[in-house]
């Protein structure tokens, strides 16, 4: 080797080494931003790094990824499948890939279409509980029960804290023909004698679309004793929509109302995106006679199902009061309600309210400011069965304070 050969051969491995570090750091520095721009939830900011990212590099297949997901998560199912495809026609076995075009054709509701991806991501990898979590709630919106549950047990086996496979198997068992529970609750008060109320109810899966219920509540308030009971029909319609229908009735007392009537509309939204998978919407009126008073409620609740199994809860109620020979008033209130799993088979939430709580003519704390704090817990030690308590403290106007306590039983047969 002459004495000119050397330096030159050294000269072309730096070029190379300095090629090959700047295309790494450039490869590195796009992803980088566009997961910076993902976690502030700038989406459009994202997918314009990853589409300036394909203007230099058209082949780069981990760009197309990225591209399918953005495109995914802003409802573009369509132009999102097209990116997954692309991408599996050079890497059929990318396990990341093969989910994030199951999620599509799930949004979709190409359950079959979906259903066959995650066949293929089973066989590349058997053990990963992601793809049997999202093998499972397809079988199970395929009506194939039994494969369902199984296959979220398989993901369990492997582990054992999946909070998806957890919520999954109660879903299952929650979609048994008949539900009941048993609850027990009490009242303290600093200002008057302490009350409780006993709770049974019985509801009845028909089918996809008929829900009904019936159920009875003895109470015991205020050195008064009624007794309640109710019935309710839901119908759901366009998979999405439903409505709900509530008639009640009570002995003549105080403290109960003695007639109510409810009607409920509903509709559920899904969404394409990392922060929130979905959001169930509700609008409710509700009539309360009670003797000498009659009250009409406007109640709307939206219920927000977040990442990793948590939900949000709020609700804002306006509440009419008329009562005999008075003036008739709005009294405004409302709630916010977090859900959140806890360990395996445990699931916690957290509440607090203001405004008004009932309407009963012996407290009418319709007409007093209150605060609630509050939280509970859930335990599920069967597929079918669990038990849930909670706790709560409400704080008054003029010093007046209550503290309940609650414990309820349910069955799924």
């Amino acid at each position: 080797m002459s004495r000119f050969t050397r330096p030159f051969l050294r000269f072309c491995w730096l070029v190379m080494a300095l090629l090959i570090s700047t295309y790494t750091s450039a490869q590195n520095d796009w992803q980088e931003q566009v997961r910076s721009a993902v976690e502030r939830h700038r989406i459009p900011a994202a997918l314009a790094v990853v589409d300036q990212r394909l203007t230099v590099a058209p082949d780069d297949m981990d760009a197309h990824a990225w591209r399918g997901r953005l495109l995914a998560w802003t409802r573009n199912w369509p132009e999102a499948e097209t990116e997954y495809h692309l991408v599996l026609d050079k890497f059929p076995n990318d396990v990341d890939v093969l989910s994030g075009l199951s999620d599509v054709l799930l949004w979709e509701r190409k359950y079959p279409e979906a259903l066959a991806v995650l066949e293929q991501a089973r066989s590349v990898a058997p053990q990963n509980p992601e793809v049997l979590v999202r093998r499972a709630r397809v079988l199970s919106l395929l009506e194939r029960t039994n494969d369902a549950r199984a296959e979220f047990r398989a993901a369990l086996s492997y582990d054992p804290a999946n909070p998806a496979a957890i919520n999954g198997l109660a879903a299952l068992a929650n979609s048994s023909k008949y539900d009941l529970r048993i609850g027990e609750e009490a009242d303290f008060f600093n200002y008057t004698e302490d009350a409780e109320v006993e709770t049974v109810t019985l509801n009845a899966h028909w089918n996809e679309k008929w829900t009904t219920g019936f159920g009875v509540s003895p109470y015991h308030l205020f050195g008064e004793n009624a007794l309640k009971i109710w019935v309710e029909a839901a119908y759901r319609f366009h998979h999405d929509n439903w409505v709900r229908g509530l008639v009640a009735w009570a002995n003549p007392q105080d403290v109960v109302p003695q007639n109510e009537g409810l009607i409920e509309y509903g509709h559920g939204f899904q969404f394409s995106n990392p922060w929130v998978k979905g959001l169930e919407s509700s609008y409710q009126e509700h009539s309360l006679w009670y003797r000498g008073a009659q009250v009409v409620t406007l109640n709307t609740t939206q219920i927000a199902y977040l990442p990793r199994e948590w939900t949000w809860t709020l609700s804002i109620t306006g509440s009419h009061t008329r009562f005999a020979g008075g003036e008739s008033e709005w009294v405004p209130s409302g709630s916010a309600r977090l859900g959140f799993p806890v360990i395996r088979r445990l699931s916690g939430s957290g509440l607090f309210a203001v405004g008004a709580e009932n309407f009963a003519q012996v407290d009418q704390i319709g007409r007093l400011s209150a605060r609630t704090y509050g939280g509970g817990l859930r335990y599920r030690f069967a597929e079918s069965q669990d038990v849930s308590g909670f706790v709560a403290r409400q704080d008054r106007d003029f010093g007046q304070k209550q503290t309940s306590m609650g414990l309820t039983y349910g069955i799924r047969f």
